[in-house]
């Protein structure tokens, strides 16, 4: 699974097994209790206890974080906040305002649980009938939903934050083919996934494109993006960033955002759109089991490091 916290319960046991700390794995992994020599510790999910309850529920909603930088003047996409109707009383959801925005925004809209991760359940949508059906199947689910322009994202950087430190900056690099002009966008993209992966791409692109956007034959060294979203669940690879501006301007603005949210532990999401980079969203459950598959070691280092915070480090002597 996807999600499964499996690369991060490696880590967890592996830390404790150096630092004499027993663990008790329990929900198959989803609930952790560490117990050292003078605490016991609870990890649930991908929040691994460092961060206070209001910090922590601040990061989940998009909304509220993106309201809470934009008072503060930190530079942040807006997302408009939506309550599913179930839990307000009404039969539906207000669609005279949510309409506007599709208004004001004509390039189109962004529509995303507005406590979800890994773009799960976010879709573009242009028309109302699209922005409609969007937000019905996430309200649907009894829960809320987040609304923010679709920006031309010309870079994402992600930045995982603890008490400031940077532990991890990479670039999410989403996945390109290049046209030899030949073969359509569906082939190369068959070429450019192994075999094991390849179902699962060419079945998220027929989600996401035309069918004749796909079938079309690029020309010799042009490029096409396999997929909008910079996810590296959805096929996005990491770049890790070495220092220079982009690290040294994105990690100022995490930094910034962390401590606006009064939060320990984030990953925070950093977009360059029309020029200026923005804060997109911050997580408070820092996920990298994608990340691990490129750098194992770097994400265990991150691990080791937040649960030291937690456990006051190696024992001396």
């Amino acid at each position: 699974m996807i999600n499964h916290p499996n690369r991060q319960l490696a880590a967890v046991a592996r830390y404790c097994a150096e630092r004499g700390i027993s663990l008790d794995v329990r929900e198959d992994g989803w609930l952790l209790v560490l117990r050292g020599a003078a605490k016991r510790h609870l990890i649930f999910g991908y929040d691994l206890g460092l961060n206070s309850a209001v910090a922590h529920r601040i990061a989940c909603d998009k909304a509220a974080t993106a309201a809470l930088l934009e008072a503060a003047g930190v530079p942040a996409v807006r997302h408009a906040f939506v309550l599913a109707p179930a839990l307000t009383g009404v039969r539906e959801p207000h669609w005279a305002s949510i309409l506007e925005l599709l208004e004001a925004h004509p390039n189109g809209l962004v529509v995303k649980p507005n406590e979800g991760t890994s773009g799960r359940a976010v879709t573009r949508v242009t028309t109302s009938a699209d922005l409609k059906a969007a937000l019905t199947r996430i309200l649907d689910t009894g829960a809320s939903a987040a609304i923010s322009p679709l920006l031309d994202i010309a870079d994402e950087v992600r930045v995982i934050l603890l008490d400031e430190a940077p532990l991890i900056v990479y670039r999410k690099q989403r996945p390109v083919v290049t046209g030899d002009g030949v073969h359509s966008v569906r082939e190369l993209a068959a070429a450019f996934e192994p075999v094991p992966l390849r179902a699962a791409l060419l079945q998220r692109l027929s989600n996401e494109c035309d069918a004749s956007a796909l079938d079309a034959i690029v020309p010799p060294g042009e490029q096409r993006l396999l997929s909008w979203r910079h996810n590296l669940e959805f096929g996005a690879q990491p770049v890790l960033l070495q220092d220079g501006p982009v690290r040294e301007t994105c990690t100022a603005l995490a930094r910034e955002a962390a401590r606006i949210i009064d939060i320990r532990y984030a990953s925070v999401d950093v977009v360059m759109v029309d020029g200026q980079w923005r804060v997109l969203e911050v997580n408070s459950g820092v996920k990298m089991e994608a990340l691990g598959r490129h750098a194992p070691a770097l994400v265990e280092r991150a691990y080791f490091a937040a649960l030291d915070k937690i456990f006051g480090g190696r024992p001396s002597g």
